[in-house]
């Protein structure tokens, strides 16, 4: 096959894939978010993947591991008012425990003595807690800088950020900023490897992103255990 003539053919192969995309009912808004989920990969290329890749280069491990424990306490409070915003009162205390018990033997979560214990850590936040009485997803929608979303997860995550966050909740703005930027990039840094697979096996790594984020969503809401999808 000549040069042009297998040009040609990946130019209707990605147009009819594009055609098809569009023709997604979760996706109404889909030209806008492909292209803020352009911009969102030029920031991480630039800035967020270089930066991810020198924390990891120069901190040792145990102290990435030491940050990513500190976080995953500080995001138990969100998980326990979720839970228990859910009426899912044993988790809520599961939660609860968990939170004393990293937070006083665990030095402030550095440690995670919790799940040696046997308390397991869940997965719970306001959009869950919205979507668990019934409240639809709404189109899908990328955000600047945040993300793969839709509209009832960024109403829930405006709720969490601003409720339940004790990073938001920081007097000192120094301190606060710095504790952000940290969070930020060690959640980077633990995506590199899951990142990078997935831009060497996605064709489209927006369809990939949207569906993955979606399907992700409902089983989170529904934990585990989706309604079956009519076909």
């Amino acid at each position: 096959m000549r040069p042009y003539r297998f040009l040609l053919l990946l130019s209707a192969i990605a147009a009819q894939g594009t055609a098809l995309a569009q023709e997604d009912p979760r996706d109404p808004l889909e030209p806008v978010n492909r292209a803020i989920h352009g911009f969102n990969e030029a920031v991480d290329r630039v800035a967020m993947k270089p930066i991810a890749q020198g924390y990891r280069a120069i901190t040792p491990g145990f102290v990435q591991t030491g940050v990513r424990n500190f976080f995953s306490n500080l995001e138990d409070i969100t998980v326990m008012a979720n839970n228990l915003l859910q009426f899912k009162i044993e988790q809520g205390a599961g939660d609860f425990m968990r939170l004393a018990v990293n937070s006083t033997f665990g030095l402030l979560g550095v440690l995670d003595v919790a799940s040696e214990m046997g308390l397991r850590k869940h997965n719970e936040d306001f959009g869950q807690t919205l979507g668990r009485w019934g409240v639809n997803t709404g189109p899908y929608l990328v955000l600047p800088f945040f993300g793969p979303s839709n509209f009832r997860d960024t109403a829930g995550m405006f709720v969490d950020r601003n409720y339940t966050d004790p990073v938001r909740h920081i007097d000192d703005i120094g301190v606060r900023n710095r504790t952000a930027v940290l969070r930020v990039v060690s959640r980077r840094t633990d995506l590199l490897d899951a990142k990078a697979a997935v831009d060497m096996a996605a064709l489209d790594g927006y369809e990939f992103t949207r569906d993955f984020y979606l399907e992700r969503r409902q089983a989170l809401v529904y934990d585990g255990r989706p309604p079956r999808a009519e076909e």
